[in-house]
């Protein structure tokens, strides 16, 4: 996973309003790892070439924004910064030149802020790997907040039926399972194996289900398998109380294992779960940042071991376009930005069902 770390964020105030006339505005900042966020006025930044500023609507809580305000990852932004990939907002104003979109457009502005697209991943598709990548809420003040900056050629027009705090989850939680999916190669008739069913898993059990797969639902919350099963899981195991690898198994084993739960022991039990041929999909990123898995079972088993980080343009395109079409259905509750604290404490203590999004 590449993450930059290198810009400056909640910059120092400016001399000058911007063009728009925002001067200041409230958000959640990031003062110091581990510490409660305060909610705050900043100042606005003004815009440079290719950029456009955003006010924001809605505003996901995604667990990357609790591990970045935590700095529990290897590359740790840089305090003070404001959180925030799943930002949907109106865009109100434009840097000199912006072609991509125009004011009045709402657009979301998704993990993957900028990236230089020229090099051989953003040529081919895999713009997602760019070493040059800057990521929204960490590198660039994200959607924690009532306005945010962007680059316009890497935000992604919401359409007119999708309502924009559908577009706030579906724009991290959505695409990045959607990719997974993609990256797992999930076929008709597939079993599909998705450890943890939260504001990810409740997406991911669709997808595989979209894709043609017979899912089956992996959690330790029976309420959260419940709904697992309204979402289109055929299959549900409460890892608490069974061991989901003999579970699994004796249904033939899973062909695809996605690995959404932030436990390394998920991980390992998702390989675990695996039938011979099988491919274990990475996309949960723990803070305990290792997981132990057998090498001589992986070779002789023939097992495909995969890591699988947020979709492309494209790939958030058509994650709307299924939401448009009534494919797939957000669970989500809304919360004020003043409760921001109060809101990672249920997310980490698991007492929310699915996503919890800001209304700015």
């Amino acid at each position: 996973m590449s993450i930059s770390a290198t810009d400056p964020a909640v910059t120092a105030p400016q001399e000058q309003p911007s063009e728009a006339g925002v001067q200041t505005y409230r958000a959640a900042v990031v003062r110091g790892f581990s510490s409660p966020l305060t909610v705050e006025p900043v100042p606005a930044i003004e815009l440079t070439a290719g950029q456009v500023r955003v006010k924001v609507e809605a505003c996901g809580l995604c667990h990357t924004d609790i591990h970045a305000a935590n700095g529990d990852w290897p590359v740790k932004p840089s305090p003070p910064f404001v959180p925030g990939h799943e930002g949907v907002g109106t865009v109100v104003e434009l840097a000199a030149g912006v072609a991509e979109v125009a004011i009045g457009d709402r657009v979301a502005m998704p993990w993957l802020g900028y990236a230089c697209g020229i090099c051989d991943h953003c040529v081919s598709g895999w713009e997602t790997l760019c070493l040059e990548q800057k990521n929204m809420g960490y590198s660039i003040d994200g959607g924690f907040g009532e306005y945010a900056v962007a680059y316009a050629r890497y935000v992604v027009k919401v359409p007119d039926n999708v309502d924009p705090f559908d577009a706030a989850p579906l724009t991290c939680a959505g695409v990045t399972t959607y990719k997974a999916v993609k990256v797992a190669g999930t076929r008709s008739s597939n079993l599909v194996a998705v450890f943890g069913v939260g504001g990810l898993g409740h997406l991911a059990i669709q997808y595989a289900a979209i894709a043609g797969g017979r899912v089956i639902a992996v959690d330790i919350h029976d309420e959260k398998l419940d709904l697992a099963r309204e979402l289109g899981a055929e299959f549900t195991v409460n890892a608490a109380k069974e061991d989901p690898v003999e579970a699994i198994q004796r249904l033939g084993g899973a062909d695809q294992a996605i690995a959404l739960a932030v436990s390394p022991r998920a991980f390992e039990q998702a390989y675990g779960s695996l039938r011979r041929g099988g491919t274990l999909v990475f996309v949960a990123l723990p803070a305990d940042n290792e997981v132990k898995l057998p090498i001589f079972e992986t070779v002789l088993n023939g097992i495909t071991i995969v890591g699988s980080i947020v979709g492309t343009r494209a790939d958030l395109r058509e994650v709307f376009e299924l939401h448009g079409a009534g494919r797939t259905t957000v669970i989500r509750e809304t919360r004020s930005l003043d409760d921001v604290n109060e809101a990672i404490a249920d997310v980490e203590a698991g007492r929310v069902a699915a996503r919890i999004v800001f209304e700015l």
